[in-house]
């Protein structure tokens, strides 16, 4: 399963990136705020950074609006998904993105259904959001197993980008399932590396070595 990055922040991109752990990076205008930089600027900087697809999203809510915003950030660079809303402007600007060889994210999904229109649309990547679904108490993955059944079962070749990842328990679950691809913050990603009994055995090592008197440097 590949790892996206759910950032704008560029230093916490460049750590994951220098470990192999960044295979791509999603932004939305929410992320784009919190960085405080223009969003042409901190895209332009994060793509330079990533070999992978860095999402960009529009701003647009109609489909010729849409489509010339996603040309505009396509523009910034080669690595440049665009990410278009899960609704039926959204899938408008998706057909006729896609179809002039961009990559598009169709963000925003919430049932199969909408999957499968994403699908047929073109979509390169489309973006269910487990955590929101839990919020209010659905299991998030099980939208993400659904999914997959039906892209499996039609050979549709758009990527499962589970997103709106909370925890490590989800990574677990979506990498299980076979996503294609997981978006989680920085924190998510690196908290994947501790366990309690890791925890507790190095502080054990730790205590005898203390007892023999001796350095390795």
């Amino acid at each position: 399963m590949k790892f996206f990055v759910d950032t704008a922040d560029v230093e916490a991109i460049a750590e994951l990136n220098a470990l192999g752990m960044a295979d791509g990076v999603t932004t939305n205008p929410s992320l784009i705020m919190k960085s405080g930089r223009d969003i042409l600027e901190v895209t332009k900087e994060i793509c330079e950074m990533i070999d992978g697809p860095v999402s960009a999203e529009v701003v647009a809510l109609e489909a010729p609006a849409m489509i010339e915003e996603g040309r505009k950030l396509a523009r910034i660079a080669d690595n440049i998904a665009i990410k278009v809303p899960l609704t039926w402007d959204g899938l408008k600007a998706c057909k006729v993105l896609s179809g002039e060889g961009h990559m598009v994210n169709v963000t925003l999904c919430f049932s199969a259904n909408q999957a499968l229109l994403a699908a047929k649309a073109g979509a390169t990547f489309v973006s269910p959001f487990v955590g929101r679904l839990d919020d209010i108490n659905i299991d998030g993955m099980d939208l993400i197993q659904d999914i997959r059944t039906i892209y499996d079962n039609y050979g549709f070749e758009t990527q499962i980008l589970a997103a709106s990842i909370r925890n490590v328990n989800h990574m677990k679950e979506a990498a299980l399932i076979g996503a294609d691809v997981a978006t989680a913050p920085p924190a998510v990603i690196k908290a994947m590396a501790g366990h309690v009994l890791t925890d507790k055995g190095l502080e054990g090592f730790m205590k005898d070595w203390a007892k023999t008197g001796q350095k390795i440097l």
